[in-house]
Protein backbone atom coordinates (compact mmCIF):
# COMPACT_ATOMS: atom_id res chain seq x y z
CA UNK A 1 0.00 0.00 0.00
CA UNK A 2 1.36 3.53 -0.77
CA UNK A 3 1.17 6.02 1.93
CA UNK A 4 0.82 9.21 0.68
CA UNK A 5 0.54 13.16 2.34
CA UNK A 6 -0.88 16.17 0.76
CA UNK A 7 -1.17 19.51 1.78
CA UNK A 8 -1.23 22.76 0.71
CA UNK A 9 1.56 25.64 1.79
CA UNK A 10 2.80 28.76 1.50
CA UNK A 11 6.49 29.68 1.00
CA UNK A 12 7.29 29.84 4.93
CA UNK A 13 5.87 26.54 5.12
CA UNK A 14 2.51 27.97 7.07
CA UNK A 15 -0.62 25.27 6.38
CA UNK A 16 -3.20 27.06 8.95
CA UNK A 17 -4.31 29.69 10.60
CA UNK A 18 -6.71 29.62 13.65
CA UNK A 19 -8.18 26.69 12.43
CA UNK A 20 -8.48 27.54 8.76
CA UNK A 21 -6.83 27.70 5.69
CA UNK A 22 -5.10 31.10 4.89
CA UNK A 23 -6.30 31.17 1.45
CA UNK A 24 -8.79 30.57 -0.95
CA UNK A 25 -7.42 28.43 -4.47
CA UNK A 26 -10.27 26.85 -5.89
CA UNK A 27 -8.05 24.75 -8.34
CA UNK A 28 -6.44 23.29 -5.49
CA UNK A 29 -9.24 22.68 -3.51
CA UNK A 30 -10.70 20.60 -6.55
CA UNK A 31 -7.07 19.07 -6.78
CA UNK A 32 -7.33 17.57 -3.36
CA UNK A 33 -11.03 16.37 -4.23
CA UNK A 34 -9.72 14.52 -7.57
CA UNK A 35 -6.34 13.22 -6.18
CA UNK A 36 -8.41 12.02 -2.84
CA UNK A 37 -11.86 10.62 -4.05
CA UNK A 38 -12.15 6.88 -3.27
CA UNK A 39 -9.29 6.33 -1.03
CA UNK A 40 -8.57 6.65 3.22
CA UNK A 41 -7.76 9.98 4.20
CA UNK A 42 -6.45 10.11 7.75
CA UNK A 43 -6.51 12.80 9.65
CA UNK A 44 -5.89 14.57 12.76
CA UNK A 45 -8.92 15.59 15.32
CA UNK A 46 -8.15 19.37 14.79
CA UNK A 47 -8.16 19.13 11.46
CA UNK A 48 -11.91 17.02 10.92
CA UNK A 49 -12.84 19.70 13.24
CA UNK A 50 -11.70 22.46 11.19
CA UNK A 51 -14.11 21.28 8.01
CA UNK A 52 -16.85 23.22 7.16
CA UNK A 53 -20.30 20.94 8.66
CA UNK A 54 -21.31 20.01 4.54
CA UNK A 55 -18.19 18.52 4.47
CA UNK A 56 -17.96 16.27 7.61
CA UNK A 57 -17.17 13.61 6.64
CA UNK A 58 -15.47 14.13 3.14
CA UNK A 59 -17.69 12.76 0.69
CA UNK A 60 -16.37 9.74 -1.39
CA UNK A 61 -13.99 8.28 0.62
CA UNK A 62 -13.34 6.79 3.84
CA UNK A 63 -12.54 8.85 6.77
CA UNK A 64 -10.45 7.87 9.86
CA UNK A 65 -9.99 10.64 12.48
CA UNK A 66 -6.92 10.31 14.95
CA UNK A 67 -6.81 11.82 18.45
CA UNK A 68 -5.85 10.72 22.26
CA UNK A 69 -9.18 11.48 23.40
CA UNK A 70 -10.17 7.95 23.85
CA UNK A 71 -14.73 8.67 23.70
CA UNK A 72 -14.21 11.19 20.59
CA UNK A 73 -16.83 10.78 18.41
CA UNK A 74 -16.78 11.98 15.16
CA UNK A 75 -20.21 10.40 12.71
CA UNK A 76 -19.34 8.74 9.81
CA UNK A 77 -15.55 8.02 10.67
CA UNK A 78 -13.55 5.55 12.07
CA UNK A 79 -11.83 7.35 15.32
CA UNK A 80 -8.21 5.74 16.46
CA UNK A 81 -5.46 6.50 18.53
CA UNK A 82 -2.62 6.61 16.32
CA UNK A 83 -1.32 7.13 12.68
CA UNK A 84 -0.20 3.34 13.14
CA UNK A 85 -3.93 2.40 13.70
CA UNK A 86 -5.51 4.37 11.38
CA UNK A 87 -3.02 3.20 8.65
CA UNK A 88 -3.39 -0.46 9.46
CA UNK A 89 -7.28 0.01 9.17
CA UNK A 90 -6.87 1.01 5.50
CA UNK A 91 -4.08 -1.81 5.17
CA UNK A 92 -6.55 -4.30 6.20
CA UNK A 93 -9.12 -2.87 3.61
CA UNK A 94 -6.94 -3.24 0.63
CA UNK A 95 -6.79 -0.29 -0.33
CA UNK A 96 -4.19 0.83 -3.01
CA UNK A 97 -3.37 4.56 -1.46
CA UNK A 98 -4.18 6.21 1.44
CA UNK A 99 -3.63 9.83 2.13
CA UNK A 100 -2.79 11.15 5.21
CA UNK A 101 -4.08 15.01 5.03
CA UNK A 102 -3.04 17.06 8.31
CA UNK A 103 -2.79 18.69 10.55
CA UNK A 104 0.53 19.83 11.41
CA UNK A 105 1.38 17.08 14.17
CA UNK A 106 -0.02 14.21 11.84
CA UNK A 107 1.66 15.29 9.50
CA UNK A 108 5.16 15.47 10.82
CA UNK A 109 4.46 11.74 12.22
CA UNK A 110 3.44 11.10 8.45
CA UNK A 111 6.82 11.90 7.55
CA UNK A 112 8.20 8.32 8.43
CA UNK A 113 5.93 6.21 6.78
CA UNK A 114 4.89 8.75 3.75
CA UNK A 115 6.31 7.44 0.12
CA UNK A 116 5.16 9.97 -1.69
CA UNK A 117 3.86 13.90 -1.14
CA UNK A 118 1.49 15.93 -2.71
CA UNK A 119 2.20 19.36 -2.18
CA UNK A 120 0.73 22.21 -3.65
CA UNK A 121 3.60 25.23 -3.17
CA UNK A 122 1.52 28.45 -2.81
CA UNK A 123 3.88 31.60 -3.90
CA UNK A 124 3.26 34.13 -0.98
CA UNK A 125 3.86 33.73 3.24
CA UNK A 126 1.32 33.50 5.38
CA UNK A 127 0.37 33.99 8.79
CA UNK A 128 -0.35 31.13 10.79
CA UNK A 129 0.73 28.98 13.43
CA UNK A 130 0.44 25.73 11.55
CA UNK A 131 3.18 24.78 8.98
CA UNK A 132 4.07 21.41 7.67
CA UNK A 133 7.17 20.23 8.36
CA UNK A 134 10.78 20.25 6.98
CA UNK A 135 11.68 17.27 5.44
CA UNK A 136 15.36 16.41 4.05
CA UNK A 137 15.35 16.90 -0.07
CA UNK A 138 17.90 14.45 -0.42
CA UNK A 139 15.62 11.59 0.68
CA UNK A 140 13.18 12.95 -2.29
CA UNK A 141 13.21 13.14 -5.73
CA UNK A 142 10.63 15.69 -7.26
CA UNK A 143 8.41 13.93 -9.68
CA UNK A 144 6.38 16.41 -11.19
CA UNK A 145 5.20 20.12 -11.31
CA UNK A 146 2.50 21.68 -13.09
CA UNK A 147 2.52 25.36 -12.61
CA UNK A 148 -0.43 27.22 -12.45
CA UNK A 149 -0.84 31.19 -12.85
CA UNK A 150 -2.24 33.67 -10.87
CA UNK A 151 -6.03 34.97 -12.47
CA UNK A 152 -9.88 35.84 -10.97
CA UNK A 153 -9.94 33.05 -8.75
CA UNK A 154 -6.46 32.50 -8.01
CA UNK A 155 -5.14 35.13 -6.13
CA UNK A 156 -1.56 33.95 -5.79
CA UNK A 157 -0.19 31.42 -8.30
CA UNK A 158 1.35 27.80 -7.26
CA UNK A 159 2.93 24.69 -8.19
CA UNK A 160 1.34 21.04 -7.59
CA UNK A 161 4.23 19.17 -6.79
CA UNK A 162 4.86 15.68 -6.66
CA UNK A 163 8.09 14.22 -4.37
CA UNK A 164 8.68 10.54 -4.39
CA UNK A 165 11.07 8.76 -1.82
CA UNK A 166 14.32 7.71 -2.89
Amino acid sequence: MKISMIAAMGQNRVIGKDNDIPWHLPDDFQYFKKTTEGHYVLMGRKNYESLPPKFKPLPNRPNVVITRNESYDAPGTEVVNSLEDAIEIARKNNEEEVFIIGGGEIYKLGLAYADTIYLTEINGEFEGQTIFPEFDKSEWKEISREHHSTDEHHKYSFDFVIYGKI
